[in-house]
């Protein structure tokens, strides 16, 4: 298995669509290579822009969510992409950005001169001035001239509390070069190369310990891509990491290249990609970034995503793609309670939210978190699901629970709580569909505590829902609880896992849940862990995030 040859691509989110493509191809001279969308979330363009061809260590892509808020620099993320561009062409880019009125700073990096601006939604470009590799294939349509042309990626800046624990994935199983370190204004500057004599060689670490995580949105680095030479030396890396305890996903088929991810122990998302199959798969290199491409399985859908897409105007061929349409459909906002409503220990409690905003997602997904945790922790799985389409919402219980006891107990000792948290998810259903969102746009699910609610509400207010998942729960109430629920799930997905030994979860009450709901319409999908204990494994992750990708490619 041959090292990291360094970096693949970059992934950000944006907030417009057109200001992103403008600062790309008419700022910086980088070429729109491909127009497409998030193949997890549909509704959202996928924008590219590379050198004439794509190649890898020139590519930048977004997902632009329109009207999104800024996020805020934090540990645990890349926050800088640099360019490496010639020595001589300092003057002519400190000149081009005074034309387009973007403010830059000058710096001194590892002794490269550099300048640091950034992009319309705040994430720091820079430009290092220093000789190297030739950008693979010059853009001959670039409104910058090939003297001067950005030469494709010099590095990526990550902000860490800690730079020792991503140094040792860097230098360890992913083979970069440590090469040395200076002082920079945030803190100690560490720099890892890639193995190549390409571009994009370069990893920056800056150590800031203590420092607080970043906020995720606009001008935020998703994840940072890094190359591999083809599939099977990609099936490499997915043995190591893991060998390594790192959670890697499955190989992703994202039609231009093939990805495994997995989340370093600072926080920051990397992806491994390999070279091919590229970007002209499916355009001829004349043509990259005119249409709109979508992979088959979207094809179906191509009228209804063309029409919710923004319309952006590539300025190399002239054209508009995508529609002007960006209605969406609006949930009910009738309670789907039939009861007088309950006002409780948790009524007026926080809820939190994290991931697309409402007025701005199509998709949700309710956490209710377990006896002791908290709203903040259970926010937590938005990271391991890593799936942009969604808002995701959290209500605290009073107090860090739900109910006072076991919830095999009689029905009447976990009152009022468990009456009161029962309302509190009910609102937040409602409260999704007044924006839009309806219940079959809406995933619901739980850890032990919350897995027990989250089940006991969907059998009380049977309907269609998007998804359920029950880590560790089951249907509230002890042995001989009548079940005689009205309504019907209608083909929910439903998904249950649990140890066999779990000592909170007794595994009868699993198998009696799972079959209950099924009768009550719901597609369960029950899986038993043998020696598990109380906690949610990869396996449940990787189950719940296809669920979820299932229903974000139905909400279009």
């Amino acid at each position: 298995m041959n090292p990291i040859q360094g970096l693949h691509h970059l992934t950000v989110m944006a907030s417009d669509p057109q200001k992103n493509v403008d600062f790309f191809t008419q700022v910086l001279g980088q070429r729109m290579v491909k127009v497409t969308v998030n193949f997890d979330d549909p509704g959202t363009y996928h924008l590219y822009y590379g050198d004439e061809t794509g190649a890898p260590g020139t590519i930048m892509t977004y997902f632009p969510w329109p009207n999104a808020v800024k996020g805020r620099r934090g540990n645990g993320e890349i926050v800088a992409a640099a360019y490496a561009a010639p020595v001589a062409s300092q003057d002519y880019w400190k000149a081009r950005l005074q034309g387009f009125n973007i403010p830059f700073t000058e710096e001194t990096r590892f002794g490269s001169p550099a300048i640091k601006f950034e992009d319309p939604d705040g994430l720091w470009i820079e430009i290092i001035f220093e000789e190297g590799a030739d950008v693979p294939s010059f853009w001959p349509n670039s409104p910058v001239p090939r003297e001067h042309a950005l030469n494709g990626f010099h590095s990526v800046t990550g902000w860490v509390a800690q730079t020792a624990q991503t140094e040792s994935l860097l230098t360890g199983p992913l083979g970069f070069t440590k090469v040395g370190s200076e002082q920079d204004a945030e803190g100690t500057r560490t720099r890892y190369r890639g193995q190549s004599d390409g571009v994009g060689l370069y990893i920056d670490l800056v150590e800031r310990p203590g420092k607080p995580h970043g906020q995720f949105s606009a001008g935020s680095v998703h994840h940072v891509a890094l190359r591999t030479v083809d599939d099977a030396e990609q099936l490499e890396y997915q043995k190591v990491l893991s060998q390594a305890g790192y959670q890697v996903t499955p190989v992703q088929d994202r039609q231009y290249f093939h990805s495994i991810y997995f989340r370093e122990r600072s926080g920051i998302l990397f992806e491994v990609a390999t070279d091919a199959p590229g970007f002209p798969a499916d355009e001829s290199v004349d043509e990259l970034g005119k249409h709109l491409k979508l992979p088959a399985w979207y094809e179906s859908k191509r009228a209804a995503i063309e029409a919710r897409v923004k319309p952006i105007v590539n300025h190399e061929y002239g054209v508009t793609i995508g529609g002007t349409s960006q209605s969406s459909a609006q949930g009910s906002a009738a309670s789907l309670s039939d009861g007088p409503r309950v006002n409780g220990p948790h009524q007026g409690q926080p809820v939190m939210t994290t991931g697309r905003a409402l007025d701005e997602a199509r998709t949700a997904v309710i956490l209710v978190h377990g006896r002791g945790g908290s709203a903040e922790d259970i926010l937590n799985l938005s990271q391991q699901f890593n799936l942009s389409a969604f808002a995701y919402v959290a209500p605290q219980a009073q107090g860090n629970t739900w109910y006072p006891e076991s919830f095999l107990a009689p029905l009447e000792r976990n009152e009022p709580g468990l009456s009161s948290g029962l309302q509190m998810i009910d609102d937040i259903v409602n409260t999704l569909g007044e924006q839009g969102i309806p219940p079959e746009n809406i995933v619901l699910g739980g850890f032990s505590q919350g897995a027990c609610l989250t089940l006991e509400y969907v059998a009380r207010n049977s309907r269609r829902y998007g998804g359920v998942f029950a880590f560790s729960g089951g249907l509230i109430g002890p042995e001989g609880t009548p079940r005689d629920y009205a309504g019907d799930l209608d083909g929910t997905p439903i998904f249950i896992g649990c140890s066999d030994v779990d000592s909170h979860i007794p595994l009868k009450r699993v198998e009696d849940s799972a079959e209950i709901l099924a009768r009550h319409g719901a597609k369960v999908d029950k899986r038993i862990y043998p020696n598990m204990g109380h906690t949610i494994n990869e396996d449940e992750i990787l189950a719940v995030q296809k669920m979820l990708q299932e229903v974000s490619a139905r909400s279009v």
